[in-house]
């Protein structure tokens, strides 16, 4: 491996450990739930408000966060995210009142909008075009893994130590990251954001326009914003509760299906990564694939007569961690279709789509449940609640099969054939040796 390759490694290894610190940062406060509960005196439902309003910020900021990544480049802004998690963290440690741990948690969502697009700026400013799909899905698994840091160490703490300790530990690990970001990492292999001048203002709010109004952009949103939810949604808040007060599951048997979500995730996410590297003009099919598989199992879980076999349930986690991986493929058609210097304000559009997507789903399954069942819930009260999900899917095909028809338009205006299937399949037949 020559040198550039090794410098590419090594920025990639500082640039996703900052990301995973940062998702450790995120969910941080969804371990500490019953202790926040008790330490700011608040009930169930406030405590709900913290991964609204996180999420929300999260969102909120993915434009920004973009246009200001193409303008000063991946290394400040990880470096910045890092250091305004590690303030939030701190903030919180410190926090002995409701108010005070929220705004803890509106930093501590701030700079996490920061860290992913980031690191997706860095992959593809570093690494060969072909090898970006699967560094992509590569980089999304390795910071998942900062669940598990929340999981253990940072529970493990709690319990021991303490809140503040925890959470004092949880903020020095981002400023080990904001300074390792500091050191380490380089926008590009010669040091540049991109191979043109910093743009003016007027040129960035030219460009945030461009990037809305090329249908490759929106292909992407429409893409994140389809595939994410349903996997977020499971995971974030409302898959726990379904498993255990709806399905009638142990908590035991309930983690166990978690489990099998993250370790199926891992296989998941580097396969689809090579699916879209070999076959970049089939990855709209691939969406429609996990769509209509989500929606499936969906449907067949939820008009179960009653509680769902247990085999059944596997294969619902198992569709469902395709969701995530997925959702990246939004990203490589904001690679794909916008120039370099647009890419991450592309890239923040398209992250906007699946976040918002789970925040209201989220929201409305919450209002469907107080409204079917009140304080309790019931497996019937799921049923009806997840099934607002279908509304967001409708929606998100829409979106999605009017943003491919512009985006072959478009294409077919510059010279450029998307083979149907049919003739792809008789080309390589022709290619192949007899």
């Amino acid at each position: 491996m020559d040198r550039t390759s090794r410098r590419a490694w090594l920025v990639w290894g500082v640039g996703v450990s900052a990301y995973t610190v940062g998702v450790l940062q995120r969910t941080s406060l969804g371990v500490a739930g019953l202790d926040a509960a008790d330490r700011f005196g608040i009930s169930a439902a406030v405590l709900g408000t913290f991964a609204v309003v996180q999420l929300l910020v999260y969102a909120g900021m993915q434009v920004p966060v973009g246009v200001m990544l193409d303008r000063v480049g991946p290394r400040t802004m990880i470096a910045t995210g890092a250091a305004v998690m590690a303030v939030g963290q701190l903030a919180l440690a410190l926090a002995h009142s409701f108010p005070a741990a929220i705004l803890a948690r509106v930093l501590v969502g701030a700079g996490d909008a920061m860290m992913f697009i980031s690191v997706l700026r860095l992959v593809a400013s570093w690494f060969p075009a072909r090898q970006v799909p699967v560094i992509t899905q590569v980089t999304g698994l390795v910071g998942q893994s900062g669940q598990i840091l929340s999981a253990i160490p940072l529970v493990a703490l709690l319990h021991g130590p303490g809140w503040t300790p925890a959470f004092l530990a949880a903020a020095s690990l981002s400023v080990v990251t904001s300074v390792a970001a500091l050191a380490a990492i380089a926008d590009s292999p010669d040091g540049r954001v991109s191979d043109e001048v910093s743009p003016s203002w007027s040129q960035v709010r030219h460009d945030l326009v461009e990037a809305w109004q090329h249908p490759g952009t929106r292909l992407g949103l429409w893409t994140h914003f389809t595939t994410q939810f349903s996997g977020t949604v499971f995971l974030l808040l409302w898959g726990y509760p379904f498993l255990v007060a709806g399905e009638g599951l142990t908590r035991q048997e309930a983690g166990a299906l978690f489990t099998i979500l993250t370790l199926s995730g891992m296989v998941t996410g580097p396969v689809i990564g090579v699916l879209v590297s070999r076959h970049p003009l089939r990855r709209s099919w691939l969406v429609l694939g996990i769509i209509g598989c989500t929606m499936g199992i969906w449907t067949v879980v939820l008009l179960q007569p009653g509680p769902a076999p247990w085999w059944l349930l596997v294969v619902l986690v198992l569709v469902l961690s395709s969701c995530g991986p997925g959702s990246l493929i939004g990203f490589d058609y904001a690679r794909t279709f916008n120039p370099p210097h647009r890419f991450g304000t592309a890239t923040g559009i398209v992250n906007v789509g699946g976040f918002v997507a789970a925040l209201l789903v989220i929201l409305l399954v919450g209002i469907v449940l107080d409204l079917v069942g009140g304080t309790t819930y019931s497996l019937n009260g799921f049923r009806v609640a997840l099934s607002v999900q279908y509304l967001f899917w409708v929606v998100g095909l829409v979106g999605f099969l009017r943003a491919r028809q512009k985006v072959r338009a478009r294409m077919a205006d510059q010279g450029q054939h998307v083979p149907s299937v049919r003739d792809a399949v008789r080309a390589r037949k022709v290619q192949r040796p007899q």
